[in-house]
């Protein structure tokens, strides 16, 4: 989970657990970075397309170099982004709207795990 709020990272994070995932939260792209170069576990991406400094697009394709085909679900307050789904996104990339359900957000993530993007 990559979200520089931390509010919204906390109710991700609190919902995540309370499903019964894994993860490894940070707050920019700069401290995901090495996580996503180890060889920890991560079968999805999950995160905020308004990180400053690098963007949860570039984070995205800076993590397909070390894990090619690995899960990208994208988290965004704007709109316009939503509206651009078929330009922004790549095969085994999706994108939820802020402000979205949890309920929304776990059948996306189950979907994406299930189908593999």
């Amino acid at each position: 989970v990559v979200e520089d709020d931390p509010t919204v990272r906390l109710m991700v994070v609190t919902a995540l657990n309370d499903w019964g995932y894994g993860m490894i939260q940070t707050s920019s792209a700069h401290e995901a970075i090495p996580v996503l170069r180890s060889d920890a576990q991560i079968d999805l991406l999950l995160t905020d397309v308004g990180l400053p400094s690098i963007n949860g697009r570039q984070l995205a394709e800076i993590a397909r170099q070390f894990r090619p085909g690995l899960r990208v679900l994208f988290m965004t307050g704007y709109a316009e982004k939503a509206a651009m789904r078929g330009e922004f996104l790549d095969a085994g990339m999706d994108l939820v709207t802020k402000p979205f359900t949890l309920d929304g957000l776990s059948a996306k993530i189950r979907e994406m795990l299930k189908s593999g993007g």
